[in-house]
């Protein structure tokens, strides 16, 4: 257990988090709403109310499901993981869970954020707000095994600014980024001062799945597409554009991680930026630009980790349980699952568990 990372968990947002809103948006908190069970939505009956709008919404063009609220028939009726523990007001028991699963540090990802929330700048920064300081908060309690990444309200770059600084000086590790941001692609010079700002703060960019583009979001129905297309690919929109566009040598010390995406589209998506780049491609190995531009990317247990690592270099492999959740990425026996695979090198499998996410 000493020493190892899971580098993808998560929190069910609560009550608890939207009760530290700031005094004058107190009242568009987001608001607990239950549903009967025999309509459209089933077991997934209770929601939150956000600017006119629920969350998630689990059915139908549009929809998304997510572990909170956890008041919900199918959430409240779990018996893998305690309420306590997945909304982190139980630090203690979340704890014990950790040891039990071998793990020494989990680095936590919001829920709620997974999907584009609000169009509503003033909405978007105080419940940026309230998450930040609740999480901080709860991880502070369980010292440096509980490492928080912040939420930056990305419709105000200066409240956004204000969010990763304050997130420094507060515990957290990364800042949080999907793939897109609403109609702008991470390539966007409008995120240039965001990015300054977690470069000098050594705050690396994580970009996790989620619906962060409501035009998306609108085309599918998760459950004929679950999530594939509004939110399992948008990482690699991410990565092809950072690199085609050079960010990464705009911010030569920032660092990216592309999480909960899987690792096996590496060898794919080098490829059509080689194909891009041809004669202009700068870079003697693909591992070479994974290290020059400081990109780690989180694997699977279930994955050719070995060959990936051949693509990306022992170094920039991280890997995650997704705890918290209950979907197709969660693996929450992961120490177990990847101890033993005898494909991978013990050695490989320390750099992911160990020396990488540090």
């Amino acid at each position: 257990m000493a020493g190892i990372i899971d580098s993808d968990t998560h929190i069910a947002e609560s009550e608890a988090m939207w009760s530290m809103m700031d005094k004058d948006m107190y009242h568009r908190r987001p608001v607990l709403l239950k549903a009967p069970e025999d309509t459209l939505y089933g077991p997934r009956n209770a929601f939150w109310l956000i600017g006119g709008d629920i969350f998630p919404k689990p059915n139908g063009k549009g929809s998304f499901r997510l572990i909170t609220p956890s008041a919900t028939k199918l959430e409240s009726a779990r018996g893998d993981i305690a309420i306590g523990c997945r909304e982190m007001t139980d630090i203690s028991s979340r704890l014990n869970d950790m040891d039990r699963l071998q793990v020494d540090t989990q680095v936590v990802f919001p829920t709620l954020f997974l999907i584009y929330i609000t169009d509503d700048v003033a909405l978007d920064i105080a419940m940026a707000r309230a998450y930040n300081r609740f999480i901080a908060q709860a991880c502070a309690k369980g010292g440096s095994r509980m490492r928080w990444v912040v939420v930056p309200p990305l419709h105000s770059v200066e409240e956004s600014v204000k969010e990763i600084k304050w997130g420094k000086d507060n515990g957290a590790v990364g800042v949080f980024f999907r793939g897109i941001e609403g109609d702008r692609t991470l390539d966007n010079p409008y995120f240039n001062p965001i990015y300054r700002t977690a470069s000098e703060v050594d705050l690396p960019i994580l970009i996790h799945t989620g619906a962060g583009c409501p035009l998306f979001l609108k085309l599918f129905d998760v459950e004929r597409n679950h999530t594939f297309g509004h939110s399992r690919v948008q990482p690699l929109f991410a990565f092809r554009d950072l690199i085609a566009n050079k960010i990464p040598e705009q911010f030569p010390k920032l660092k990216f991680g592309f999480i909960e995406a899987s690792a096996g589209w590496v060898p794919f998506m080098m490829h059509i930026l080689k194909r891009l780049f041809r004669e202009k491609w700068k870079f003697s190995s693909d591992r070479d630009m994974f290290r020059e531009y400081r990109i780690f990317v989180a694997c699977e247990a279930d994955e050719d980790v070995k060959y990936i690592s051949e693509y990306t270099g022992v170094d920039h492999l991280i890997i995650g349980s997704d705890y918290g959740h209950q979907d197709p990425s969660e693996e929450r026996q992961l120490v177990a699952a990847m101890r033993a695979r005898e494909d991978i090198p013990r050695a490989l499998t320390d750099k992911i568990f160990f020396e990488n996410p540090k």
